[in-house]
């Protein structure tokens, strides 16, 4: 099979090099490659120039990253997802689950939707409307970029005057219940890994500091996630009809298991490390499974 492995740039990251080799131990033809390197051409088979497919398109593509760019580069990089979805390529995540899991509102929306317990949030457009919708709220809260990942942008306000100016967050207000113990001198959190409706592994993500991405420097360690966190991760993955995610879920300080976050493009770095679980090998055996399905039909 001729599969394409879309990252940040090309040559791809830890993640994408793992990836890589597991697919290629399983008698895959692998490319890597990255969307904002793609083009729409009238002249190409398809209407498609993708790097590195010159005599066809691709079997399967697994979508590492889109990487970070403008409304409209980000706009090109998911259409050029959905026409490949359009021309038969099996896309793993797609662009729908794409789109669904980078705009936390509507993640959120789907979630609650699904019946899924979530965080009191609200996302307002400007200022005026956040500050409106902060009335009668206890503090402290939460603002998050609505696009936005590893708790890069998180803040936590302890009144309205600390509200961020729209600049900071593109105009628009992403506004969720603190959940954690404020007088708490150590924060956890889980992240559930799920792929083609299973859990590969979980994680507790442990820090000083209330954000508890370890990208932001948590401490990771092995979960063993019990009948109710399991559920819930699986169901969320459902809601939002990702292939592969990553679900982050927070016992509140009240006691709650709430969904948290889910990301379609998650990374794995820190979970392999306390893992026995080879993630990247379970990754490319459920894509492969995949894409083989999606020729059959």
């Amino acid at each position: 099979m001729r599969i394409l492995i879309f990252v940040e740039e090309n040559g791809g990251d830890w993640h994408a090099m793992r990836l890589k080799r597991a697919l290629l131990a399983r008698g895959a033809d692998v490319t890597v490659s990255c969307l904002k390197a793609c083009a729409f051409d009238t002249r190409a088979a398809g209407g498609l120039d993708i790097p590195g497919c010159p005599d066809g398109l691709p079997d399967g593509v697994f979508v590492r990253s889109i990487s970070a760019g403008s409304l409209e580069e980000i706009t090109f990089r998911l259409g050029i997802l959905h026409a490949l979805e359009a021309c038969g390529v099996r896309v793993w995540n797609g662009p729908r689950a794409i789109e669904r899991c980078v705009d936390k509102s509507t993640a959120t929306f789907l979630l609650q939707r699904a019946g899924l317990p979530v965080p009191q949030t609200r996302t307002v457009e400007g200022r005026a409307r956040a500050l409106a919708g902060l009335e009668g709220r206890s503090m402290p809260i939460v603002v998050k970029p609505l696009f936005g990942s590893q708790g890069n942008g998180v803040r936590r306000i302890d009144s309205p005057d600390d509200l961020p100016e729209p600049d900071a967050l593109g105009g628009v207000y992403y506004l969720q219940e603190y959940l954690r113990d404020p007088a708490a001198h150590a924060h956890e959190d889980w992240r559930i890994f799920v792929s083609a409706g299973r859990v590969l592994s979980a994680m507790i993500r442990r820090s000083a500091d209330w954000i508890t991405n370890v990208h932001q420097g948590a401490e990771p360690a092995p979960l063993i996630p019990d009948a109710d966190a399991t559920r819930l991760a699986l169901l969320a993955t459902a809601a939002v009809g990702a292939d592969y995610a990553g679900v982050d879920l927070i016992c509140a300080a009240d006691g709650r298991l709430l969904v948290l976050e889910i990301n379609s493009n998650p990374a794995w770095k820190g979970l392999q490390s306390v893992t026995a679980t080879d993630i990247a090998t379970a990754l490319a055996e459920d894509f492969l499974a995949a894409v083989r399905a999606g020729a059959r039909a």
